[in-house]
């Protein structure tokens, strides 16, 4: 797959449009635009007390709307773009279902279903004001468009710390500085802190932590450059470059780091609709309720299948 021209770190954060922007651009009125973003109908992202409107994903939003619904847009590539997922990884090879991973982050996998690249991609965004995963995320960006939302598992995210926890990080708050700590990173006290790139779901449960906590995001010593994946941010651990990120448990348990949990999340699979009942996607899925995936799950900890397959969102 060719590298994209612009990243999707630079789709969400560059042009972004006020409410009153937005109204003038699209040409109707600023209450008409609180309509759809109350309706969650509209692209948009909740930033210090005000709405924002990526103008890259509004372009797309209007696109979609002139778009016949009769329109057959045939398969995609036999990739699962999006977040990566150690079970998902694991059932993609040992199911033979052809199916490609592409991990990339969150939001770049729902931009590669969007224009075709992907037949599906891996998901677990939080909405800031609602608190839940997904649904709202994939209305914003995807709506209109014929995909299918399918849990795929709950799973536990945390502090991946090194083994025996030399820190003795407890929370997120500790990613401040250890108050009285005589260990410490690149700063004494002061915990370095492994990030993911902008987009993906854990670099924005990240933010979003550290803003319930009161946190900016100044006084936490990130790590530079971003982890692609969960798993470069474990090597970064590992290999002594940053003490702590935010992971999955079962990236501690495949790297032999430490766990501090904080919190529940979902992870699901964005689909398009024709490829839902492809074969590959099919295959997979048929795997996903076999003993060996059951046996696997709770060996990777961390994971709880029982609503695995579980239609989430089937579009409105």
């Amino acid at each position: 797959m060719p590298s994209r021209p612009l990243s999707v770190e630079k789709t969400i954060m560059n042009d972004l449009m006020t409410t009153r922007e937005v109204a003038n651009y699209l040409r109707i009125k600023e209450r008409k635009v609180y309509d759809l973003v109350r309706q969650g109908n509209i692209p948009c992202s909740r930033r210090a007390g005000k709405w924002l409107f990526p103008k890259a994903l509004i372009d797309r939003w209007v696109l979609q709307g002139v778009r016949s619904s009769d329109i057959e847009l045939g398969s995609a590539p036999a990739i699962i773009a999006g977040s990566h997922d150690p079970l998902l990884d694991w059932a993609v090879r040992e199911s033979g279902c052809g199916l490609a991973i592409l991990a990339g982050g969150s939001l770049d996998g729902l931009s590669r279903v969007a224009d075709g690249e992907a037949a599906a991609c891996g998901a677990h965004m939080r909405d800031p004001e609602t608190g839940t995963y997904n649904v709202p995320w994939v209305r914003r960006i995807l709506g209109g468009r014929d995909v299918v939302l399918i849990r795929w598992a709950q799973r536990v995210q945390g502090l991946l710390v090194g083994a025996g926890n030399p820190l003795g990080l407890a929370g997120i708050a500790d990613l401040r500085g250890i108050k009285g700590g005589s260990k410490g990173g690149s700063d004494g006290d002061q915990p370095r802190v492994g990030q993911r790139q902008e987009g993906a779901g854990s670099q924005m449960l990240l933010r979003q932590l550290l803003a319930d906590a009161d946190i900016a995001l100044d006084e936490v010593d990130l790590v530079s450059p971003s982890a692609r994946t969960e798993g470069d941010l474990a090597l970064l651990i590992a290999d002594d470059k940053a003490d702590v990120g935010v992971a999955i448990g079962a990236v501690a348990r495949l790297h032999r780091l430490d766990f501090v949990p904080l919190a529940e999340e979902y992870f699901d699979l964005v689909i398009r609709r024709y490829d839902f009942f492809e074969p590959p996607i099919q295959t997979l899925l048929a795997f996903a309720r076999s003993e060996p995936f059951r046996v696997r799950a709770g060996e990777l900890t961390g994971y709880d299948i029982s609503d695995l397959g579980q239609v989430i969102w089937n579009g409105d």
